[in-house]
Order: structure tokens, then sequence, then C-alpha cells
């Protein structure tokens, strides 16, 4: 089942790259007391994420600021050393907290996960964006297969 507006968010520890390597962090870290931007894609360095999803909210990380947004993160379902070469090169910086969910485990727990197996890539997190005040979800945006439309910084701006 997957989840919907008002649910929590749920306790997950997931993997971020630091400067001394992978480090764990849950979601009560990241969603406690914080209203957070959360967006979900299938994988790290493939087209549509490298291209539009991930450089759309670096771009407008000061306008999700502006709007209360305490924290920006991206998810997916890659190891932390991926994540961290591609916020290295997709300029991330501190704009956004990119975080790596290897075994799929927060996508599974939120029903957002999806079968990529056709496509040589295994389970793999759906394409979406929410926003959480205090771990409760108050917008969610789930894309339909091979679209990108709802899940733009874009979008969710519009949303705030």
């Amino acid at each position: 089942m997957s989840v919907s507006i008002g649910d929590k968010i749920p306790l997950v520890t997931l993997k971020t790259m630091t400067a001394e390597g992978p480090k764990d962090i849950t979601t009560g870290d990241i969603f406690a007391g914080k209203k957070v931007v959360l967006f979900g894609l299938p994988g790290a360095f493939t087209p549509t994420c490298s291209a539009k999803h991930l450089p759309g909210f670096i771009e407008k990380a000061a306008a999700f600021a502006e709007k209360g947004v305490d924290t920006i993160a991206c998810i997916s379902v890659n190891d932390a050393f991926v994540m961290g070469a591609w916020g290295k090169a997709q300029t991330a910086g501190d704009a956004v907290l990119l975080l790596a969910d290897g075994s799929a485990d927060f996508a599974k727990a939120m029903g957002l996960d999806a079968d990529f197996s056709a496509y040589g890539m295994g389970i793999r997190c759906k394409r979406f964006a929410l926003v959480a005040e205090d771990g409760v979800v108050k917008v969610l945006n789930v894309e339909a297969p091979g679209q990108f439309e709802v899940s733009s910084a874009e979008y969710v701006l519009n949303q705030l």
C-alpha cells in the first residue's frame, strides 16, 4: 500500500556520504521538527534524473528556503558511494541532501518501490516528490511511469 497524505514517514535507516565516508542517517533525523521536501527517483546518473530532476531542486534551493523548507532531500535505490559521486558531478553541495536507499527499504516501506528488472535495474523507487512537516506527509506527488511533471522542483514549489 502506498503512502498517503496525513501518513507519518516510516522510521528507516538510510546512508549519506560524508567526508569521512558513508554515514547512517534515519528518517527521524531528517524529518523530526522540520519542513522537508523529499524527492525520489529511479537512479543516479540516469538521463531524466541527471538532466532535470536533481538540477531543478539545486537551482530552486533558495526559493524553497524562502517558503520555509528546512531540508531538500533526494533519495534513490543506489549506494552511498554512487549518491556521493552523483552529488559531486551535479554540484549539489549543501543544497540537496543525497540519501542512499541501497536495499529499497524506504521505497518499500512507503509503497513507492517499482520493479525495473525488465530494464536491468532491479527494484527501484518510483519518481515522486513529497512535502512533510515534522514527519507527516502534507503533499504527495507520484509520477505515472515514464513521466516527469508533478515531481519537478517547479511543480512542488508552486504547491507551497
